[in-house]
């Protein structure tokens, strides 16, 4: 019996052939690698585009009973993005869960490498090499502290222990939240602009997801600190994308 991240038995008797997606990276992974064997996902599930599946709502709030009725022989989640609750709910209902980590790079070419071998039984994709060799990379230098809120009003930044944060140090910029008494213990902590000012940082990253900064929704809160507007793809998510993104990233922060 196969095992996910979190060491919990997944009861799988051969390859998943129909699996739902709660997580927007796995969805968009599964969508490419295994096209025939998806067969729904959130709402949230933008990539690729014109995907054509069942919905089953929010990835906080899904629809179990949609779920069920879809007759999967796994559902993908992960530990950040879904709640346990639901996780145990549909356990609980005879479906077999598979539950991913991923709080840096490496974990994420990891976990789905196991993935793919172990619950779809199929070769590692094209997509998951390129990006392994992609991010093996040395990270550019010198380095540069970096401040990347992810909402507003509430504002809140990216702060320790997280994928985005792996993908800011390998693209040789400094958290100013990832550690320390600006970071404090949230992994997302909220903070104000006068804190963000005060970290001094020498670039503000703004993606546009979760919160949608643009040019003119962002950059006029930090004066004096220069601005880049960037893919919150690029920047958060962890399947295909990854392939492209660090060369996205670093073509986005130009001239070091």
């Amino acid at each position: 019996m196969s095992e996910d991240d979190l060491g919990a038995p997944v009861p799988l008797t051969g390859p998943a052939r129909r699996v739902v997606s709660l997580v927007p990276s796995l969805t968009e992974a599964l969508a490419v690698t295994v096209p025939d064997r998806l067969v729904g996902a959130t709402d949230w599930c933008t990539h690729p585009a014109g995907l054509d599946i069942e919905r089953v709502r929010g990835t906080k709030n899904p629809d179990r009973a949609a779920i069920a009725a879809l007759e999967p022989d796994l559902v993908v989640c992960n530990r950040e993005e879904n709640r346990r609750l639901d996780v145990d709910r549909l356990r609980a209902a005879g479906i077999a869960v598979w539950v991913t980590v991923i709080e840096s790079v490496d974990e994420a070419l990891a976990s789905m490498r196991r993935l793919f071998a172990e619950a779809l039984q199929v070769p590692e994709p094209g997509w998951l090499t390129a990006a392994a060799a992609e991010w093996s990379r040395p990270a550019p230098s010198p380095p540069l502290g970096c401040a990347v809120p992810v909402w507003r009003d509430p504002w809140m930044v990216v702060g320790p222990r997280t994928f985005t944060g792996d993908v800011l140090a390998r693209l040789g910029l400094v958290n100013v939240f990832g550690c320390g008494l600006a970071a404090g213990e949230d992994r997302y902590p909220h903070v104000s602009v006068d804190d963000v000012l005060g970290a001094r940082p020498d670039v503000v990253l703004l993606p546009d997801e979760p919160y949608l900064f643009t040019p003119d929704d962002g950059p006029e809160a930090f004066p004096g600190v220069r601005s880049v507007l960037v893919s919150g793809r690029a920047l958060t998510w962890y399947g295909p994308s990854l392939a492209t993104a660090r060369g996205e990233l670093l073509a986005a922060l130009g001239d070091r």
